[in-house]
Parts: structure tokens; C-alpha cells; sequence
């Protein structure tokens, strides 16, 4: 199955478990919530079910945009990001309090595109090009579609109200994969385009790991 489709019937679950909250929570008094989360994955719609004291699970949606400039090899460039995931998260209490530590994974349909253009000439690849050569450099940007998650959080007590959650950890994504660079002009070699694509790969090669900061607040049945 194509994985934004199962993203798609990932989030329209969590729309059908939020709206039978209400009968649910007749029979999981204090156990059941629902709310909005917010922070690095995106915002979205967040639902949970606390079994007991020391274990629940839960499971949201988020999307954001995102823009970020920065330089590489003398060429600006503008990302833009597009963050859609969805995910299922186990939650082991200890304490049987707040605190919590989580493992679970998201269906990633997170994507992006890389802009570049240049205020003098530079040299892509292995030639020196003047501006108006290179034009505009575009690419696209590809995580895998599913990544595991591991985090530590606060999450309130297993009580009727109102909650507040927070949670830091990491999603497993692996290596962001740079594709399909391009060049407006037609006038910067494919050779130079590869290479301008690889310096570029190299650079963000290391950063396998995307950080998780999340802030929840909700409503527990």
C-alpha cells in the first residue's frame, strides 16, 4: 500500500476514535482523553487510552510546514519542508504517576524541496558558472517511511480533567535522501548537477536522527 494512502487511513482511525469518545468513556472513566499536540513532529489531533496506572497507548496525526535558508558549497538555499506523519505510541508509567517512557513508530509522509541560487559565480560540481547560468537549483528531499520512536515524557495522573503532556525524545528516520536535482537554465551539466547533489547528501549524511519535543494538552474521561 502506498504509505501516504496508510497515512491517510491512519489519521481518518484517530478522527473515528475521537468521535467515539463519548460512549467510550462511559465504560473507561478516567482512563480515556483526547486533545491536540503540538512541537517538532507538527500539530495535530491526539488520542490515548490509559489501561491502568502503568501502561496506556496512543496514537496521533501531525502536519506543519516548515522553511529553513542556509549555505552550501557559496550557494543559498531555501528548504522547505512538508511534515505529515502519523503514529502509535506504548506508554509503561513506573511510577504509576506522570512520568513515562515510550516506544512506538510513525508512518512518515514527511517530504521537502531544496532551492538554490547564487549572488556571484560559483563552481558546482567541477565549473565555474556566473549567476545568470545557474538560475535556480532545485531538488527534493525523502525520509524512509517508517520510523521507530523512543521517548521520555509527563503526562499527568490517571484521573478525570484536564491533562498536560510533554514528552523529548527521538524518531529513528535514518538518512534524509536528496533527489532529483535540476537546473531552470539547462546550462549546468548533469555530471555538475550529481556532484553539487552528492556535496550536499555528504553534509546531512550524519543526521540520522530527528529530535522529538512535544507538548499535549487534552481532556481525560
Amino acid at each position: 500500500m502506498h504509505p501516504f494512502r496508510t497515512f491517510i487511513r491512519t489519521t481518518a482511525l484517530i478522527a473515528g476514535l475521537a468521535a467515539a469518545a463519548p460512549s467510550l468513556a462511559q465504560t473507561a472513566s478516567g482512563h480515556l482523553y483526547g486533545g491536540v499536540t503540538g512541537g517538532t513532529l507538527g500539530v495535530g489531533p491526539e488520542i490515548g487510552y490509559r489501561v491502568s496506572d502503568h501502561f496506556g497507548a496512543r496514537a496521533n496525526a501531525t502536519f506543519l510546514k516548515v522553511s529553513h535558508g542556509f549555505d552550501s558549497n557559496d550557494l543559498d538555499y531555501r528548504g522547505k519542508v512538508k511534515l505529515k506523519s502519523g503514529g502509535i505510541m506504548l506508554d509503561a508509567f513506573p511510577f504509576g504517576g506522570g512520568f513515562r517512557i515510550s516506544a512506538g513508530a510513525r508512518l512518515n509522509g514527511n517530504d521537502g524541496r531544496v532551492r538554490a541560487m547564487a549572488q556571484n559565480a560559483v563552481t558546482v560540481g567541477r565549473t565555474t558558472y556566473t549567476p545568470a547560468q545557474i538560475g535556480t537549483i532545485t531538488g527534493t528531499a525523502e525520509t524512509k517511511n517508517f520510523a521507530p520512536a523512543l521517548t521520555l515524557g509527563w503526562a499527568g495522573h490517571n484521573a478525570q480533567g484536564f491533562i498536560f503532556g510533554v514528552e523529548a525524545g527521538a524518531l529513528f528516520q535514518g538518512k534524509v535522501r536528496l533527489n532529483r536535482f535540476t537546473n531552470s537554465t539547462g546550462l549546468i551539466s548533469a555530471a555538475d548537477l550529481e556532484r553539487e547533489r552528492q556535496d550536499l547528501q555528504d553534509d546531512i549524511d550524519d543526521y540520522k536522527v530527528y529530535p522529538i519535543l512535544q507538548l499535549t494538552i487534552g481532556y481525560r474521561f
